[in-house]
């Protein structure tokens, strides 16, 4: 019995061991095997987060535009198996995406995919594509990643590039070009659009041989103003035949002579039928330049852009907008598949104020004086003139002006290529009107208020003054009112009463008018200016600018604006130069009676047999005017301008600024008066 109690106790404790035994060799066996997961699962992850900074990298570097550490990213055999070496895929990459205008590649999203049964990642994305024709959205990119060592990289092929672009394939890009719009004058005329002109080029068998060719190339470059040696070089190109038609140069109807060894072909053209009257308002085309695609990447070579005057202020309305395609093509030539198609769209036109009629008056009455003028409706602000002269052919800037026209125009010591309606002058006694309005409405001047002036100068016995002297042009009459210094343009009688007023309410006065603001008006132009940062700090500056000299500055547009209270009750009418804009005043910047009260007294600088306008006086209706002369100081001896501000004062039907460079302003009246006789019937 006790030994059967002890073979019980031994095998309790054999089993007991073995039990120990198998439950360590389970543990173990289960840790061995849980580190092992866990170990897989670590390098899973570890090779998971490298195969996300792989597609990471290589995502970035596609859209940052960074081509070459995108290669880096790539299975080198894999471009070399497409058939390019890393430097050439880089170019490739660049020029492709140049030639189609990308501006932008952005990942819209990206998905990495894991085949658990083939153990290999790959790569899925679509994308938005910005080019020249607008957005292209890219879908289904797809790559597989190979991983050799611990290595990791993409497969390059070159749907890559575009899905379903295979070897051999290229991206094509055409444009159909709109039609641009045109410019149109307030009846309709055109003053810039397309028309018909002819293309005049050299026929190689009609030239002849030897001497005759000789004489005949010589008769043509005569003819058309063409050098030779430009005739020979265009004979030289390698696409020409015997039969061929070389263009040499583009004119207009009635500019086609029968000349031995020239053929004309009708083409279509930007054409400026007023010429020079309008050139420096309306401007001209011209191919766009590197500077212009630079500016605008919008723009593409071969394009034609607005390069002054209206046609570059509204080049983008006038111009619309390209149509094209962009196409993936095969080796054979042909479409695989249409990226992105866009209609044309053709520019717009534009209706301006201007009249035909009248800016051509205007022109021609300049007769080539260095000078401006403008002609203003004064009830709207409306320009129905506005020249610059002397000028230049606007037809042949956009034909492409040879160097030797060019150099002929930029040498003018008349400037032709200066804009001078923008270009901002002195205006002299004009300005009396504005400081007229000003006095008035500060109370300071009256109409029946006297001031007591003897002699041609003057000066205040005031500190700061010096011995500074104003002058004055006729001394003639010693009891002067507003009505007497208007009539003689006394700068003496505006000199005191400014004085008198005092700088702070004078420059406060003026500074209700818009010196140094812009207009909302389609031409570049600075503002007026009353004085350096409209500050006047000294008693000689404020007794000049009374009369208009000093530091004050305005152009032919600013006069028209300024004066326009004059006869409008007091308001200030904006300039207009778009046909049927919404007509821009003012509240009244000085009272209606202030207005009328120097609007009287412009029109009796006409009646009065004293007055500086009194020329005008013979004219069939009656006129209101202000001359000016500006005196600028010059290197041996001062050189004037002279101004002109006049208007009808029986319809107010216009009002007007003229100026002449080097002249006076009675030099203005003698050169316009026979405009003003032929003005009314134009305005009809």
């Amino acid at each position: 019995m006790k030994n059967n109690k002890q073979s019980k106790k031994s095998n309790k404790k054999v089993v007991g061991i073995t039990i120990g035994v198998i439950s360590i060799l389970i543990i173990g066996v289960g840790s061995f095997f849980f580190y092992q997961n866990w170990k897989a699962e670590q390098l899973a992850i570890e090779r998971k987060n490298n195969v996300e900074a792989l597609v990471d990298n290589h995502l970035t570097a596609l859209e940052k535009g960074r081509y070459d550490d995108y290669l880096d990213t790539l299975m080198k055999s894999s471009v070399e198996t497409e058939g390019y070496t890393d430097s050439e895929l880089s170019d490739r990459y660049e020029t492709v995406f140049q030639s189609i205008g990308v501006d932008g590649f952005d990942i819209v999203s990206h998905e990495i995919i894991y085949d658990e049964e083939a153990d290999i990642y790959s790569l899925q994305y679509n994308a938005n594509m910005s080019t020249v024709l607008g957005d292209i959205e890219l879908t289904d990119y797809q790559a597989r990643i190979t991983e050799k060592d611990e290595s990791k990289s993409i497969e390059w092929d070159h749907s890559l590039f575009f899905p379903d672009m295979e070897k051999g394939d290229t991206i094509s890009l055409s444009y159909t070009e709109p039609n641009r719009g045109s410019i149109y004058d307030r009846d309709g005329n055109m003053l810039a659009g397309d028309g018909d002109a002819y293309e005049a080029g050299l026929h190689p068998e009609s030239l002849g041989e030897g001497k005759e060719r000789q004489e005949r190339l010589s008769n043509i470059s005569e003819t058309f103003n063409v050098s030779e040696e430009v005739l020979l070089d265009l004979l030289e190109q390698n696409w020409v035949t015997e039969d061929s038609l070389v263009p040499f140069k583009t004119v207009d109807r009635g500019e086609t002579p029968e000349v031995p060894g020239v053929l004309y072909q009708n083409v279509i053209d930007r054409l400026y039928p007023l010429g020079e009257a309008a050139a420096h308002l309306v401007g001209y085309v011209g191919e766009v330049s590197a500077e212009d695609i630079e500016n605008n990447p919008e723009l593409e070579t071969g394009q034609v852009v607005g390069k002054s005057g209206l046609e570059y202020r509204f080049d983008k309305e006038l111009r619309g907008h390209s149509g094209g395609e962009i196409t993936l093509v095969n080796e054979a030539g042909n479409i695989k598949k249409t990226l992105i198609k866009r209609a044309k769209k053709d520019g717009d036109s534009i209706n301006v104020t201007i009249s035909s009629d009248i800016q051509s008056e205007l022109f021609e009455t300049l007769n080539s004086e260095p000078g401006t003028a403008s002609l203003m409706d004064p009830n709207t602000g409306e320009i129905l003139g506005l020249v610059s002269s002397p000028s230049y052919d606007p037809q042949l800037m956009a034909r492409g002006i040879s160097s030797e026209d060019y150099n002929a125009y930029n040498e003018d010591e008349n400037q032709p290529f200066l804009n001078r309606f923008t270009a901002r002058y002195a205006p002299g006694s004009t300005f009396k009107i504005l400081t007229s309005l000003v006095l008035l409405e500060s109370g300071t001047t009256t109409p029946d208020k006297v001031n007591s002036i003897n002699g041609l100068n003057w000066s205040p016995e005031i500190a700061g003054f010096g011995d500074r002297k104003i002058t004055r042009v006729n001394d003639s009459i010693t009891k002067v009112n507003l009505s007497d210094a208007l009539v003689y343009s006394d700068n003496i009688y505006f000199a005191m009463e400014a004085i008198g007023m005092g700088t702070e309410k004078f420059v406060e006065g003026m500074l209700k008018f818009p010196f140094g603001e812009t207009f909302e008006f389609p031409i570049n132009m600075e503002p007026a200016q009353l004085a350096k940062d409209n500050t006047i700090d000294k008693k000689t500056l404020l007794a000049d600018t009374a009369y208009g000299q000093g530091e004050v500055l305005m152009n032919t547009i600013h006069q028209q604006v300024f004066f326009s209270p004059v006869l409008n009750k007091g308001s200030l009418v904006s300039p207009q130069l778009l046909l049927e804009e919404e007509v821009m005043k003012t509240e009244p910047l000085v009272s209606a009676e202030n207005a009328r009260l120097v609007r009287e007294r412009l029109v009796n600088t006409v009646t009065n047999a004293n007055g500086t306008s009194h020329l005008l006086d013979t004219l069939n209706y009656k006129m209101g005017a202000k001359t000016g002369t500006a005196e600028i100081a010059g290197v041996e001896e001062n050189k004037t301008n002279g101004f002109l501000y006049a208007f009808d004062e029986e319809n107010a039907s216009y009002s007007f600024v003229g100026q002449l460079e080097g002249q006076k302003s009675s030099d203005v009246i003698k050169q316009f008066k026979p405009f003003f006789e032929s003005i009314i019937p134009l305005l009809e």
